[in-house]
């Protein structure tokens, strides 16, 4: 057999398993109880709507449903969307939408057209971990910038961005998650966000704005989007209906610049050709009948109710040790606990597995492999009594670790 190896491209050299997912295989046991996976709660989803519309579609518009359907998305769908965007603060047009294959592929789109082999792109510490996978298979060289309960630290990263303005390699864009941040569920305050767009306009550099999460606040006041703040067409807003509807769809989409949505289009018909004309149309009527905002209200319960009851079992199970502390979340799916410096995590997670309790190790989430003393909790998918008996348990694991 040929050395596959030798024959590889270096993008494919690039790409690594992701740690979640190897970590994962071993919480496949009896009894146990994650906190690790990103999943929305299936006992919300709308299956008995979705019967309904499935057979409307078909019935309806089967033609179309089973047929290619443009890169760009279907003119139906993108109607909505515009809805959406508008309720948001974010006026736009047809030409500034492209839909796709969840989120996910919107990033790997943005990575293919904008990051040439050792670009350096700017991330956030702690940072989502599926972007850091699709931005080092292009090769970008990534800086991390510190954050705080009110996001990224600008101080930091405006002196990033001063070093780099001389250097030979231009820097790319900034990537953001600001709503409930996917790991550490902290929001980017309204100041930040506004001074966020000077800086984009003063060092000429694009804004990733990821933001799966912004629907789900049930709590506080929501800032503004970064899109609805700019008007200089340096933002680039990702969306998906992975967690306000349902991720068995893979739908997410693209606002930006008709320019760069251009090029996002002629680089996803390379890939794919379309996004399913099926799922497109099954999220159309969704909307069209105005059950996504009652689906959203109805999920934004359910996961406050689920997050006000970690917040009570870890106030009630954790030790009380200097440097043992997490966030806060007013929305979302996330937590993030932070350990004394001198337990790591990455350790800790196999000790925590013969507790039967699971979580994802936050140096999964920093660019610069740093952040041993951190998890991710997610609180959408357990079960309230499961996450009551898992903190349980955690602390437990903690508790010998400090011993």
């Amino acid at each position: 057999m040929i050395d596959l190896v030798k024959n590889y491209g270096i993008h494919a050299r690039r790409i690594k398993a992701s740690v979640i997912r190897e970590l994962l295989k071993l919480t496949n046991k009896p009894g146990m109880i994650s906190f690790a996976g990103g999943l929305p709660d299936p006992k919300a989803f709308p299956v008995e709507d979705m019967k309904d519309i499935c057979a409307t579609v078909i019935d309806e518009f089967g033609d179309v449903a089973l047929q290619y359907g443009p890169t760009e998305g279907l003119p139906e769908l993108k109607k909505e969307l515009i809805k959406l965007a508008a309720r948001d603060g974010v006026n736009i047009k047809d030409e500034n939408i492209l839909v796709t294959v969840s989120s996910q592929q919107g990033l790997d789109l943005i990575g293919k057209i904008f990051i040439d082999p050792s670009d350096p792109v700017i991330v956030e510490l702690p940072s989502y971990i599926g972007g850091l996978q699709v931005f080092h298979g292009y090769g970008a060289s990534m800086i991390g910038i510190p954050t705080d309960d009110d996001g990224i630290l600008l101080d930091q990263l405006e002196e990033t961005l001063e070093k780099l303005k001389g250097t030979e390699e231009h820097y790319k864009f900034i990537y953001l998650v600001p709503d409930f941040q996917n790991p550490a569920g902290v929001t980017l305050s309204q100041e930040r966000r506004k001074k966020i767009i000077e800086i984009s306009r003063t060092y000429d550099i694009l804004v990733i704005e990821d933001t799966p999460y912004r629907q789900l606040r049930f709590e506080g006041t929501s800032p503004d989007s970064l899109m609805s703040l700019d008007n200089t067409n340096n933002i680039i807003s990702v969306y998906t209906f992975s967690k306000i509807f349902v991720p068995g769809l893979r739908l997410g989409w693209i606002i930006a610049h008709p320019s760069i949505i251009r090029k996002l289009a002629l680089a996803k018909q390379s890939v794919d050709l379309c996004t399913p004309t099926f799922t497109q149309l099954i999220a159309y009527e969704f909307c069209r009948r105005g059950l996504l905002e009652k689906h959203i209200e109805k999920v934004k319960a359910i996961y406050h109710k689920k997050r006000d009851v970690m917040l009570k079992a870890l106030e009630e199970y954790m030790p009380k040790v200097e440097g043992l502390r997490w966030t806060k979340p007013q929305g979302g799916l996330f937590l993030w606990l932070i350990l004394p410096k001198h337990i790591n995590a990455d350790k800790l997670f196999y000790e925590a597995v013969e507790e039967n309790v699971a979580f994802v190790i936050g140096s999964a989430f920093h660019c610069n492999g740093k952040g041993q003393n951190t998890m991710r909790l997610n609180f959408s998918y357990p079960t309230h009594e499961e996450i009551h008996e898992g903190i349980h348990r955690l602390a437990k694991a903690i508790k010998n670790k400090l011993k």
